[in-house]
Formats: C-alpha cells, sequence, structure tokens
C-alpha cells in the first residue's frame, strides 16, 4: 500500500481533483493503519502482540480482507496463508532489518506457531482471536484491497471511467474517453521473451505475483521458507483485485502444475510465466483464454 499509487479518469467538465487526490490519501493512510506490518501502532500490528488466547475487534475493512483471506486460504488448500509473518520478518521481509541468516531451528519455531487454521474469526462481531504466536502478515491481499478501495471511493466522487494502480496491480471501471476498456499489459519477468500480454479492465481487475522485484519473498506454507525460483510470475485477473492477489499468491505457491489444475477448478484467469533451462516458458488457464478470444 506503500508503493504509490495511480489514477487515470475520464471526469466531466469542470471537475476539480484536489478534494479526490485528497481523499485518496486519507482512504490509504487509514488502510496503512489498520493493516500495515510496518507501523507498530496499527491494527494488524496489535494483534500481532496479543497474548494466547486474546481477541482483537477488527475495523471493517480489516474484517473483510480477513475473511476473503481465510476463505482464499481455506479453497486453495492453505497455499495462500497470511500468518507466516514471523518467518517473513526472521527473512528480511519484515519491519525490522536483519543482519543475519536465520537459524533452521528458529525458522522451524515459527513455522510451528503459523497456520491459518489456528486463527478463530466472528465475523459477525468482526473479532479475531490470537491462538499464540501467530504473526498475520497481509501483504499477499492488502494492496489489493487498497486498489478496489481507492476505485471505490473515485467512483463515490462521481467518476464512473477510471483506471487505479497501486505497485502494478489493477483496476478498470468504465471505459476511456475513446470508449474503449482499459487496456493494460500483464506484467512479465525483466527478460523473458514471451509475446506480449494485453488485457482490457472493464470492471475487472489485476493482479502479478513475482518474485523479480523484492526476490524470493513468497514464502512456502508448507515449510515457512521462501519458495524455490521456478515460477518467475503470476498474473490473475479476476473482479476484484483483492481475489486477484490473493490467488496470484495461492498459484504462486502451489506451482506451474498444481497451480494450473486449481485455475482449472475455479475458474480464474491466470497466466503462470517459469523460468526453464533454455529461458522462459508461460501458460494460461482456459478462463483467460477465453477472455482473450472474446
Amino acid at each position: 500500500m506503500g508503493t504509490g499509487w495511480r489514477v487515470r479518469y475520464a471526469a466531466p467538465p469542470g471537475f476539480d481533483p484536489t478534494p479526490l487526490r485528497a481523499a485518496i490519501v486519507v482512504r490509504l493512510d487509514g488502510l496503512i493503519t489498520e493493516m500495515s506490518q510496518w507501523e507498530p501502532a496499527s491494527h494488524l500490528s496489535r494483534f500481532n502482540r496479543l497474548p494466547a488466547g486474546g481477541w482483537a475487534d477488527l475495523p471493517p475493512d480489516f474484517a473483510t480482507v480477513i475473511a476473503t483471506a481465510l476463505h482464499v486460504a481455506e479453497v486453495s488448500g492453505g497455499a495462500f496463508d497470511p500468518t507466516h509473518g514471523r518467518a517473513a520478518a526472521l527473512l528480511g521481509y519484515g519491519a525490522e532489518a536483519v543482519s543475519d541468516a536465520p537459524r533452521d531451528f528458529t525458522l522451524a519455531a515459527a513455522h510451528a506457531q503459523a497456520g491459518w487454521h489456528r486463527l478463530r474469526f466472528d465475523p459477525a462481531a468482526r473479532r479475531l482471536r490470537q491462538p499464540g504466536g501467530l504473526w498475520l502478515d497481509l501483504s499477499g491481499i492488502a494492496k489489493g484491497f487498497a486498489v478496489d478501495a481507492v476505485a471505490d471511493l473515485v467512483a463515490a466522487h462521481g467518476i464512473a471511467d477510471a483506471l487505479v494502480e497501486i505497485g502494478g496491480e489493477l483496476v478498470g471501471r468504465g471505459l476511456r474517453p475513446d470508449m474503449q476498456p482499459w487496456w493494460v499489459e500483464l506484467e512479465q519477468p525483466p527478460g523473458a521473451d514471451l509475446p506480449a500480454l494485453r488485457v482490457g479492465l472493464h470492471g475487472i481487475a489485476v493482479a502479478t505475483s513475482g518474485d523479480y522485484r523484492r526476490g524470493a519473498h513468497t514464502l512456502d506454507p508448507a515449510n515457512g521458507r521462501p519458495l524455490p525460483a521456478q515460477v518467475a510470475s503470476v498474473s490473475v485477473v479476476h473482479e476484484t483485485a483483492m481475489l486477484a492477489d490473493a490467488w496470484a499468491t495461492a498459484l504462486t505457491v502451489l506451482g506451474p502444475v498444481a497451480g494450473l489444475e486449481m485455475a482449472v477448478r475455479e475458474g480464474l484467469a491466470a497466466r503462470i510465466v517459469t523460468r526453464e533451462h533454455d529461458g522462459f516458458a508461460e501458460v494460461l488457464s482456459p478462463a483467460l483464454l477465453a477472455m482473450l478470444e472474446e
């Protein structure tokens, strides 16, 4: 959420963008206050510090993200798991700088304290129970939610046609001024000599998970360690950026074979780019192929 945002839109004559820009900043600052691991006073950081058995009252946005995260975790068989924040921090992907590589037994202890199934969420009361020692890390879903939130905010300001982007994740609403959808090219790893792939965002979103920006920062929930480098990137086109974000992470964890099987089973429009001995290769799910043929 802190990687910068951009909004393109077709505004009515005389539209003053200043109030909208200010509202976007306030909205994103609010989400950071709720779900950022880099903010010690955030709701997420306070949850991570709760003793075993403690309950946290969640703001509505946080509760929405948790509910979706747990749903994707269950459907994906745990391939998406937002509870490995402690291992991520030990490996240097958290808020604090790490000078030495963690020892195996330290990572094993962090892995033992993780697991989405350890959480207890009461959606009606918007309460989440800390089982003890578990650290949430919502970096695989919160940014997508932020994109959706900004798109909703833009619409609330009377702009029906807009493209919202935060850190490479995008939502397109309505049409461009030339009555075309918001055309965007799917991200691919640097050096990948693959055909450019454009999708038209018209009431849909796209998110990409890749290891070429921050290194191998996606952890395998099965062992709490960085994934092998076979999958270079996964892009998912979905009705919301939040779901596209979460599913891109889940398919990355599953790998090219199981990831494609999951995409077929769930009807996900996905592009999986892998590293091969002679370069890069890609596979497109049937749902994405059908979308490109429309």
